[in-house]
Parts: structure tokens; sequence; C-alpha cells
């Protein structure tokens, strides 16, 4: 996708990784796990060895509302804030297993100081976090629904897919009502897109699993 962000930029490479799991204690997490919740003290930057996590938080009428894409394995999580020295300000949770290295703000410092070329990468990473927020924010005032949903089923097709002879295999067990936070709509419009996908062959959608999406049929909605 033309507006994509390099993965180089958002992820660990394997001796960055080795060097923050020497200074972290491994941990693990069952699906449906609050990381951190708002108000949290940011005292802890994560890496996520394995598993997804969701960013969001809370509209005025308890409503889940994403506001970052998904955290994906390789990455740094929990930054900013942690950086700033201020209290947590979204919600992480886990959407499946997740497995993840966690280290003290004192420990992440010190790697900072010692390792420029890790600051280097947190200082990309950021910036392309940023770039994301930003296109987010675009394509809820500019994208309509469907374009909004096709977008976010390509992003994890590249993400968290598998490619197949049969397009992208994307085992994405989580409810309409999920689905919905993370685009900005109803329930009830997730259902009625995803069965319109469906029945034109841009998605394979078995129970709450979306098996197999096809980018290029779903790219016509991105307008």
């Amino acid at each position: 996708m033309s507006d994509s962000i390099s993965r180089s930029n958002l992820v660990l490479n394997d001796m960055e990784k080795m060097i923050v799991r020497k200074a972290g204690t491994t941990v693990h997490y069952p699906r449906k796990h609050t990381v951190f919740a708002v108000g949290d003290i940011s005292d802890r930057v994560y890496l996520i060895e394995s598993g997804w996590v969701n960013i969001y938080r809370l509209s005025a009428e308890g409503r889940k509302v994403a506001v970052g894409s998904i955290r994906n394995p390789g990455e740094l999580m929990g930054l900013s804030e942690t950086i700033l020295g201020i209290n947590r300000t979204c919600f992480a949770c886990t959407i499946g297993n997740v497995s993840m290295v966690m280290m003290s703000k004192k420990k992440f410092e010190e790697l900072m100081e010692q390792h420029s070329f890790l600051s280097i990468k947190v200082a990309k990473l950021l910036g392309a976090r940023m770039r994301e927020a930003e296109a987010i924010n675009y394509e809820l005032v500019c994208r309509q629904a469907p374009g909004r949903l096709a977008l976010m089923l390509m992003r994890m097709g590249e993400q968290m897919g598998k490619q197949t002879n049969n397009g992208t295999s994307l085992n994405l067990n989580i409810t309409h009502e999920e689905i919905a936070n993370m685009v900005g709509t109803s329930r009830q419009t997730v259902t009625s897109l995803l069965n319109t996908f469906k029945q034109e062959k841009s998605i394979i959608y078995e129970g709450r699993a979306i098996r197999v999406i096809y980018p290029d049929k779903l790219a016509k909605w991105v307008v």
C-alpha cells in the first residue's frame, strides 16, 4: 500500500531484541488481558515477542475507540508516556495470547544512553506512529465506513496474515464489536459490510474468524 510505513521503522532487529531481553523480564498474558490502563503510572516499556496488542481509549459513553494501529511482534510498546513521565492515557489489551519483555523505565533510559542506535530506532518508531495517527484521523474524516473497514483488513493482512496461493490467510478471531471500535462505526454496520465483502468474495468469513482476504478486491473500496 502506498501510504504504509516500512516495517523496519517499527520492529527491532535481532541484535536490538537481544539487548532488550537482557535488560528486562519475560512475561506472558492470556487473551483479552489489560497490560496497562488509563491512569496507570508509566514506569515500564514492553517488547512484544509474540501475539498482538490493541491500543484504545474509552469514549464518554464507555465505548472503546482505537487510537493507534495494532502493536505487532518485534515492536516496543508504552514508549511515549514513559518517556514523557506522564500517566497512561490509553488502554493496552491483548488480542490473543501474548509474550513480551517488560523493562523498567530506569533500564530503558540506561539502554538509550548506552546504545545510540537504539535511541535512533525509538525516534523512528515514534515518528512512524505519529504518521499512523495522522492517517487514522484522515481516514475517519475523509473515508466512509466501507473504505475504513477494507483498509483495516488489508493492513491486518500485511501485519498479521500469511500469504497463500488463495490470498492472505488471516485468522482474526475478534468480535464485530471489536472491529467496529477499530474503524469508528457500529457493530451492525460492520456485520452488514462483512456480509457484503463475503458475498463479493473479497473475504472468506467463517464464524468470527476471517480465514482469507483478497487485498486486490478489497482495494476498490478504499477511495
